[in-house]
């Protein structure tokens, strides 16, 4: 019977168990079973009878076990689960049954009790069994109401953040057990498995078994001495990765894994000492003033903390938590996040939260894999499948190598039966044929690549914690770019203040000490959340440079700071702040007093605004500031209040890149709850004050990295929080946008009470080249007018656009170049939609709102100075954006070369099957010696230094291609293996023609004929192709080196080719005897072998050049052009005939069509 995994609010099915951050819509497909003893004992008779090898299918296949064992049955009487995720694996998990203790049930309710409970009747007694199973850490436990398996974190989803402040008294010993009984311990689990464990999954992969399966064989065959050194390097490989693979289970866990002491409040009013093992969701958490590395998620209820996230987003600025506002909503850590201490982050300091003025208070909210951490930890420990096209196509080959073996196979049991060789031999050279064509060493020599250049890029400070992504880097086509830090410098200089008075606005003030006392003055040196650590101001980049113009000092309370209180009318003071040394004003004032800040409110990316409340001295005032965008702060003011200027205003300074914030206030009543004041009554009914200006400069770098990329055809995007005029400007100013480019702006409104959904394309600058109008080239659309243009598109606009034009918005994603205001979520959903269009994309971030983006997007890369983050796939610790060009550079380079040693490994098995199949014709074979020699000597150095070359110092403008299965690669396969068969035939017929030739005996068969002439020459020419398709098919130009940069691969190259011509002209009796070679005295003959070694290498190697110019490609024009299979290609074509896109200056409601219709 089937269910799902269902979403407690609605019933209908939810996201992914963990969200993957690129399938949030996806749900899980479940299927109870129920064990049937006889079908048991059966599977283990079957097992015993075909000698483990039921069980082997069984472990390879685990969706067989379950049919073979059990029945299908509802999801309440199931013993085991059959899951199929949003990727469309499956995975087999048990169902865990856990006895309540008798009377706990009453502890939670008799609501929550009826969704969890499940009764049954056990020797006449009534006992409650917890039924639950664990899947990727999570637990999903049975609710009866619903029909399925839920998350346990259902319990605590819908605590509201009123229901939090009342776990403040905190839990009884009693309801803390019950809840750990359903919630588990808190602990973020990394599986490390025992070496025999590893050892027995390792060898039961099937590129084991067929080693395993060939050494057997080749000992039945008396290949004493290949068959030792293969289980030799087998065992070595097996011991390498049983290393590698229990140390990175280890580093893991020792990352993730974080058990200490913390200190609980009881709801006897008595705090407790426990392990963090023991915390469960609604605990009341004690933080010391000194902090800690937080074991839970947890909401802040009293007290402010300071927090360093880097850990987990990278950001290195640490972050300032104030406590959760009360309120009836619906918590949840994504839009409290300013309120939510994470798991894993390191508590700096906490303060204003206790007696005394020292630590905090916090509620437990999530624990185990349902933190921030754990969310991060699995998202490594189960990667998402990486749906790249070369992987795929490499299975796929290798099913098309066992085709040809099994072709090979059915030929040598016809030529062989025959004869009169035995049916031992006759089964043994049928299979041998198998174990040559399909090269097991080939997933493993792909990676080679991968390896090197993982290598390279930790030397250069960038570390990878998803090696296969590397590959994906080569094929990137848009990356996207964050803008504050990533693009721009960091830190901000303030550049200038416009007060707002009755009259309008005031002229510049370049220096805010230059104001005059006043409202505007008080909120640019009180509204910020700067705070102190060891009397250092610490914060973030842009406030700290905020109240430095100002020249105002930050003073927090000492101890219970009774009497900093007292001196502001009481009220609980979180810090003070102080303005300069009172000096006499030109206007013959004074400077403005100290003013105490009682409440904050930190800045929300999603809000755009931060804000706090202050009290004058003696309190005999109260006055609430607001800082934030500027559309965001005049939306919260009084229309009255904001000048008539203010957008124009607004649209000069950004225009000109420069950081623009508004600010404002409003009175409050003093004798109020100010430390309970709520935000939405803050945050409304405001007054305007004015514009402070801040100058964010273009990194050096990025100008240039920008070129690069739109040289080497890599579509660039800036998606930012900032104002989208001050994000055009940066985009002008680093070369996104170049000076003879048009910009649109993407207008779009959502539906309202007053109006419909409504679209707009306008154009930034009407004024048209000389000779046309603007009207003219609206009529005549922008391609055809010969105009390149860029459109530029806010957070509320791509929302509505998302919501109400889906129909233009893949239109809107191909030339949109600017998202400007876009809040974390929105960057994540712009990625996937990029990736809906077929585009690989790349996403660069500081790490901090990028997160989400960073984990989505298929080359994620996070600019932090920490030396790995679970941010994203990528870290690098240059704060700048070089390091893109550089990772799009090796993986180009590092997927070419995993392309020339595929084909290699390819071409080196369909050698020698071509020599077995010619030697066994004539009933012979080649001798165990010549096999070591090909396999160890010549094949696996070569291919372990093919990969060494670094990549090109360029960024070309054509992508590698990632299809093995495309016409160049396959066709150069196909023709590489008929030079194969031709010059082995050749040197083979050569050999029969010749005057001194003396024919084997046909009497006896295989290692018995040895040395004969036949054997000789073709083992001299197969030699020489491997050596001739190393060569042949390691490229360079243009995303690697030049061969000579890889001096190791050449010298090797120049060795393997003396050693074999010395073989060929100069075996001599020691090497003739230990390689079973024939001694052919004839030089000229020796010599001849020579030249068509020779001769197969100029064809090869023209034919491969041939290909690389694309002369394959002229076979395409026999089939007719075909539109490309990426849409975002199929629509530029589209865009590109059309007269009428993008509409300029026309309003476009939901209900129309654009001209262009593309599915």
């Amino acid at each position: 019977m089937r269910g799902s995994v269902v979403d407690p609010q609605s019933g209908l099915p939810s996201p992914c168990p963990r969200d993957r951050l690129l399938s949030p819509d996806s749900h899980m497909d479940v299927q109870g079973y129920k064990w049937v003893r006889w079908r048991v004992w059966l599977c283990r008779l079957a097992a015993l009878l075909s000698l483990g090898l039921l069980l082997m299918v069984f472990h390879w296949r685990p969706r067989l076990a379950v049919l073979a064992r059990c029945r299908s049955c509802p999801l309440a009487l199931a013993d085991v689960l059959l899951l199929r995720d949003s990727f469309g694996q499956q995975h087999v998990v048990e169902v865990l049954t856990e006895e309540m203790e008798a009377g706990s049930l009453e502890l939670l309710g008799q609501q929550e009790e009826a969704d969890w409970r499940d009764t049954v009747q056990l020797h006449k007694e009534e006992k409650t069994l917890l039924r639950y199973y664990l899947y990727e850490g999570l637990r999903y436990i049975w609710l009866d109401r619903k029909g399925a398996f839920c998350r346990v974190s259902v319990l605590s989803e819908d605590w509201t953040c009123r229901d939090l402040y009342g776990f403040q008294k905190g839990l009884s010993p009693q309801e803390q057990s019950l809840r750990r009984c359903m919630f588990g311990a808190n602990l973020i689990d990394v599986p490390v498995k025992s070496y025999m464990r590893l050892l027995f999954e390792e060898v039961l992969n099937p590129f084991y078994i067929f080693q395993v399966f060939s050494i057997t064989l080749w000992t039945i065959d008396e290949y004493y001495l290949y068959a030792l050194c293969i289980f030799i390097i087998s065992v070595i490989s097996i011991s390498i990765s049983l290393y590698e693979t229990r140390k990175q289970s280890i580093t893991l866990r020792n990352m993730a894994q974080f058990i200490t002491n913390v200190t609980i409040h009881r709801d006897s009013g008595e705090e407790e000492r426990v392990s963090s093992v023991e915390l469960v969701p609604g605990d009341c958490l004690i933080i010391p003033q000194d902090g800690l590395v937080l074991p839970c998620d947890a909401a802040l209820l009293a007290g402010e903390c300071l927090v360093n996230e880097s850990m987990l987003t990278g950001e290195s600025v640490p972050v300032l938590k104030t406590p959760l506002p009360v309120g009836d909503r619906t918590y949840s850590s994504e839009t409290e996040r300013r309120h939510t201490l994470f798991c894993g982050t390191h508590i700096i300091q906490a303060k204003g939260g206790r007696p005394g003025g020292s630590g905090a208070v916090a509620v437990v909210t999530s624990t185990g894999f349902f933190t921030a951490k754990g969310n991060l930890v699995s998202s490594i420990l189960y990667p998402q499948p990486i749906n790249f096209r070369f992987y795929q196509d490499a299975m796929k080959f290798l099913l098309i190598l066992g085709v040809i073996a099994f072709i090979g196979t059915i030929y040598i049991f016809v030529i062989l039966f025959r004869t009169n060789v035995t049916w031992l031999q006759l089964i043994i050279r049928s299979l041998d044929v198998v174990t040559i064509a399909v090269p097991p060493a080939l997933p493993a020599a792909i990676t080679t690549g991968t390896i090197y250049a993982q290598s390279r890029l930790k030397k250069r400070g960038i570390f990878c914690i998803s090696p296969p992504r590397i590959n994906v880097c080569g094929k990137v086509s848009v990356f996207c770019f964050d803008k504050t830090g990533t693009l721009t410098e960091e830190g901000l200089d303030v550049w200038g203040v416009m007060e707002s008075g009755p009259a309008g606005l005031s002229e510049l003030v370049p220096d805010p000490k230059l104001l005059p006392p006043g409202h505007m003055r008080s909120a640019l040196g009180c509204c910020h959340t700067v705070t102190l650590l060891r009397g250092e101001p610490l914060g973030d980049p842009l406030e700290l440079k905020m109240v430095d113009s100002t020249g105002w000092t930050l003073q927090e309370p000492e101890g219970e700071g009774d009497a900093v209180h007292a001196a502001f009318g009481g009220h609980k003071v979180l810090a003070v702040m102080r303005p300069p040394t009172q000096r006499p004003h030109s206007l013959g004032t004074t400077s403005s007093e100290a003013i105490a800040i009682v409440k904050r409110f930190p800045f929300s990316s999603a809000l755009q605004r931060m804000s706090v409340v202050t009290v004058s001295h003696e309190g005999r005032s109260a006055l609430a500031f607001l800082k934030g965008s500027p559309e965001m702060v005049a939306s919260l003011c009084d229309s009255d209040t904001v000048p008539a200027q203010f957008s124009s205003t607004l649209r000069n300074f950004s225009s000109e890149g420069l950081r623009v914030l508004a600010l404002a206030c409003k009175p409050v009543d003093v004798n109020s709850d100010l430390t309970n004041i709520e935000r939405g009554e803050v945050e409304k009914e405001m007054q305007f004050l004015g514009f402070l200006m801040m100058k964010n400069l273009v990194k050096p770098e990025s100008p240039e990295v920008i070129n690069i990329l739109t040289l080497a055809h890599v579509r660039s995007v800036m998606v930012t929080g900032d104002n989208i005029l001050t994000a055009v400007n940066v985009a002008k100013s680093c070369g996104m946008v170049r000076s003879d480019e048009k910009v649109i702006f993407v207008i779009a409104t959502p539906h309202t009470a007053e109006a419909m959904p409504s679209l707009r394309f306008s154009e930034e600058d009407v004024g048209a080249s000389a000779g046309q109008s603007p009207r003219d080239v609206t009529n005549q659309g922008l391609y055809q007018a010969g105009s390149s243009y860029h459109l530029a598109i806010n957070g509320k606009s791509f929302a509505a656009l998302c919501d109400h034009f889906p129909e233009h918005l893949p239109k809107v994603l191909l030339k949109a170049t600017v998202f400007a205001r876009m809040a974390p979520d929105q960057k994540t959903q712009l990625v996937k939609e990029l990736q809906q269009l077929n585009y690989r994309v790349g996403m660069c971030g500081d790490g901090a709102n990028d997160c989400g983006a960073l984990r989505a997007a298929d080359v994620g890369v996070s600019l932090s100075e920490a030396e790995a983050s679970v941010a994203s796939p990528f870290t690098s610790n240059t704060q700048n954006i070089s390091c893109v060009p550089l990772l799009i550079r090796e993986g180009r380079c590092s997927l070419v070369t995993s392309f020339s040693l595929f084909r290699y490994m390819a071409l080196y098995s369909l050698i020698q099957f071509c020599s077995v199949l010619i030697l066994n014709t004539v009933l012979t074979t080649m001798a165990d010696m010549q096999f070591l020699f090909c396999d160890l000597f010549l094949v696996t150095l070569l291919a372990i230094v093919m990969g060494r070359g670094g990549p090109s110092e360029e960024l070309h403008p054509w992508r590698p291609p990632a299809s093995l299965l495309a016409l160049p690669v396959f066709g150069s396969l196909f023709i590489h293996t008929c030079m194969i068969v031709l010059g082995q035939l050749a040197a083979f017929f050569i050999t029969t023609t010749q005057e001194g030739y003396i024919p084997l005996n046909s009497t006896v068969f295989g290692a018995e004929n040895l040395p004969n002439m036949e054997n000789t020459c073709v083992f001299a020419l197969a030699g020489y192709q491997y050596i001739i398709m190393a060569v042949v098919v390691t490229k360079s130009f243009p995303h690697k080196k030049p061969l000579y940069h890889n001096v190791i691969f050449l010298c090797l190259l120049l060795i393997h080719f003396a050693v074999m011509t010395s073989l060929v002209l100069y075996p001599g009796p020691f090497l003739g005897q230990i390689f079973k070679l024939y001694n052919f005295t004839d030089m000229n003959f020796k010599m001849l072998l020579v030249a068509v070694a020779a001769l197969n290498f100029l064809v090869c190697f023209v034919v491969e050049l041939l290909i690389d110019l694309g002369i394959l490609n002229c076979l395409r024009l026999l089939r007719g052009r075909r539109p490309s299979k990426k849409q975002y290609k199929r629509l530029k074509a589209l865009l590109s005939d059309s007269a009428s896109w993008p509409p300029l200056d026309q309003t476009l409601s939901s209900t129309e069509h654009s001209v262009i219709s593309f599915s």
